[in-house]
């Protein structure tokens, strides 16, 4: 099957693929594009201590020992690839139901950040959700990957949350940078988002060319036959962005992400970050 241009969904096996698959299927069915979904199997796995090591000798200890482990970990990789295959085709399953007419799955041992970046260039849209399987332990609003994944793909990512709803409304925010300059293009140019109407608000320090890239953000989205509504807001973007998302009734956001370095993000904090806890919906980013 020929999956270029696919909308590909990276899944682990909790609650939250389901919410994903759904935004996936909508997003495949939007685009006419076909649907994979990718389940990564990290190479190394936290192993329980199932059993004290420590104490063993003897001659053929460490012999006996390394057979042990080597066939515990075969074991738990054949229990890993099969739970993976049911796993991966109840949600094809999921997406067929939906009207998604070409779907695929792939399940790969590996690094999920090397996974996704050897696969992009393959692929017009990611999709995964904002929180995984370790959230159920951690109860982090956002999961540990977002920001690794984000800033190693080149690609749009749509980082969904729970509960799926066919996004009606589309709120960009919008700073007349490069790359929010790129978003407006690719809105005006996909069907993603055709015949939604869209909200452009541009928010943080007053500019003094702020009115002529929002006129041209407009004219660039009108021109495509959207209906558009622009808003210059002074203020915190966090503040300003929540407030419109939600005064609005916004289903989907799309934004620039992660644009400073991580080390910066470590010190300063993250706007990017700041923005998806304060939206609490669907976020499209763009790098």
């Amino acid at each position: 099957m020929n999956l270029d241009n696919k909308v590909l969904a990276c899944v682990d096996q909790s609650a939250y693929a389901n919410h994903v698959a759904d935004y996936a299927a909508w997003a495949a069915l939007r685009m006419s594009a076909p649907l994979e979904f990718l389940h990564v199997i990290d190479r190394h796995p936290a192993v329980g201590a199932s059993q004290d090591h420590s104490g063993s000798i003897g001659a053929n200890a460490q012999e006996n020992l390394l057979t042990q482990l080597t066939n515990e970990d075969e074991a738990r990789s054949r229990a890993a690839r099969d739970s993976g295959r049911i796993f991966l085709n109840a949600l094809r399953e999921r997406a067929l139901a939906a009207g998604v007419p070409t779907v695929d799955t792939r399940q790969r041992h590996g690094d999920l950040e090397e996974t996704l970046t050897e696969q992009q260039h393959e692929v017009r849209l990611f999709v995964l959700g904002r929180r995984g399987a370790s959230a159920v332990n951690t109860q982090r609003d956002l999961g540990r990957n977002v920001e690794w994944v984000v800033r190693a793909l080149q690609r749009p990512i749509l980082a969904v949350t729970e509960g799926f709803r066919p996004p009606e409304r589309v709120l960009i925010a919008f700073d007349g940078s490069s790359i929010t300059r790129k978003g407006v293009e690719m809105v005006a140019a996909s069907p993603l988002f055709q015949g939604l109407p869209i909200h452009i608000v541009m928010s943080g320090k007053s500019s003094q060319d702020g009115p002529k890239q929002m006129e041209w953000a407009r004219a660039k989205l009108e021109a495509a036959g959207f209906g558009v509504v622009t808003e210059i807001v002074p203020g915190d973007p966090e503040t300003v962005i929540g407030e419109t998302v939600r005064s609005k009734g916004i289903d989907l956001l799309m934004m620039g992400a992660y644009t400073h370095s991580p080390l910066r993000s470590l010190v300063m904090g993250s706007k990017t970050a700041d923005l998806l806890r304060s939206a609490r919906i669907p976020t499209l980013l763009l790098r």
